[in-house]
């Protein structure tokens, strides 16, 4: 989609990072930290290390972004900096598995916890209904997509503002969490049990990446892509430290050991018996805005692959108003295939891994891509990466680490992710074979 389509500005591309990266993990991995780690400093580092990893990532895709100012992600950079085959198969991965199977997640989740609150209303269909609701809403205009998605995404972060207020004001006894570096704490950072912990942190923070899906429909995306994408996961990065530490603050470690719903055991503390209703009603409204952002980006995807791929020229299809209509119920309809077979759940066990492999790939490509254009400097020069060479190379040694981590311990979920790249290259070959022949 070209830059003369630009809609979005600051606010949309930063509401689209947070709300991507905000979902239900923040709220449920900590029991599962307290098993192997009790130190409140150790615990709160993770957040740490996994914020300045994924801020290395954004600043690193910052400059990818407005050097290939073009909407898609790592389709598009995968495309340009290797060979159209890494940025296909990467972009039928991130389109299908990469959202429309999180936004079916996030959407069922969203359901489930209305209907904890509200028994008489079906999960599923509260789930159908949001994703189609949402759908229609980002395919009418960029102002009213736009608008929708900052003023769900500033209500996602006000509510998570009131909720962390009040753990620091109304809690009757609060616990020592013990924020400074003890002896006992940092030999916990240097831990298995850290390391292993902080893999699942790093899934908490996937989305930081978002803005990059729309880069050509941004006002400005030398600019704003930078600005939003580090703005975006600075400000997650505060908050979901925020909340951990309310977390800690709030409920006894011993209440929260291997529990997923560390977020209702905290709200019982803090606001009493009405604790958990009010939880499952916030952590719905929260999941509200993610879903949005997962329809605004993804069918960018599509749209990109339609654009250059003949076979799936209607997935370029814009309507009268300027939005990839096509491409949002495209992705919907994927989307609504997997809440009605709840076939997700399956997919999702391996789609970390490959989805890793995507953005180790694409931010190593920064190294490629400024050795090309060492000689090419124009006026209108990119976003350069703060910090580079660190940054870059802080981003893939974590992520890095997390895929050997995989490879090692998780074959089976590695290899099923292999599996799915050598699908995704057979259906390359076969569609470019019958591009080919119909242009021929």
């Amino acid at each position: 989609m070209s830059t003369s389509r630009a809609r979005f500005g600051l606010h949309t591309a930063a509401a689209v990072v947070v709300a991507n990266m905000i979902g239900t993990g923040v709220f449920t991995s900590l029991g599962f930290q307290l098993e192997s780690l009790r130190s409140g400093f150790a615990l709160l580092m993770l957040w740490v290390v996994g914020g300045v990893a994924a801020v290395c990532g954004a600043l690193t895709y910052a400059e990818l972004g407005s050097t290939i100012r073009r909407s898609g992600g790592e389709y598009t950079f995968l495309s340009h900096i290797y060979h159209p085959a890494a940025g296909f198969v990467s972009g039928w991965i991130s389109a299908t598995i990469g959202f429309a199977a999180p936004t079916a997640l996030a959407a069922i989740t969203f359901g489930t916890y209305l209907s904890s609150v509200f028994p008489v209303l079906p999960a599923r269909w509260l789930a159908v209904g949001l994703v189609v609701l949402l759908s229609v809403v980002h395919g009418r205009t960029h102002r009213t997509s736009g608008g929708f998605q900052r003023w769900s995404t500033t209500a996602k972060v006000a509510l998570i503002l009131a909720f962390v207020a009040a753990g620091l004001s109304f809690v009757a006894e609060p616990r020592e969490v013990g924020v400074l570096p003890s002896a006992d704490g940092v030999s916990n950072v240097f831990s298995a049990g850290f390391a292993v912990s902080l893999i699942f942190v790093s899934y908490s923070y996937s989305g930081w990446n978002a803005a990059t899906y729309v880069t050509g429909e941004l006002r400005d995306p030398r600019r704003t892509l930078p600005r939003a994408l580090a703005a975006g996961t600075l400000l997650v990065m505060l908050l979901y430290i925020g909340l951990n530490y309310v977390f800690l603050r709030a409920a006894p470690a011993e209440e929260m050991v291997g529990r997923l719903e560390v977020g209702y055991i905290a709200a019982g503390y803090i606001f009493g018996p009405v604790g958990a209703d009010l939880m499952g009603i916030t952590l719905a409204l929260l999941l509200v805005s993610t879903v949005s952002a997962m329809v605004l980006a993804g069918p960018r995807v599509l749209h990109a692959i339609g654009e250059d791929y003949p076979t799936f020229r209607f997935l370029s299809s814009i309507n009268a108003r300027g939005t990839p209509g096509v491409a949002i119920f495209t992705q919907a309809a994927i989307s609504l295939l997997f809440i009605l077979t709840e076939s997700f759940e399956t997919i999702l066990v391996f789609s970390g891994f490959t989805m890793g492999l995507n953005t180790f790939l694409a931010a190593g490509g920064v190294f490629l891509l400024r050795r090309r254009q060492a000689s090419d400097r124009t006026p209108d020069e990119p976003y350069r990466a703060w910090g580079y060479p660190v940054t870059p190379l802080v981003f893939l040694a974590v992520t890095g680490w997390t895929l050997a981590y995989i490879l090692r311990d998780r074959p089976l979920e590695a290899g099923l992710g292999l599996g799915l790249i050598a699908v995704g290259l057979a259906i390359y070959a076969v569609t470019r074979a019958r591009d080919r022949r119909t242009r021929g």
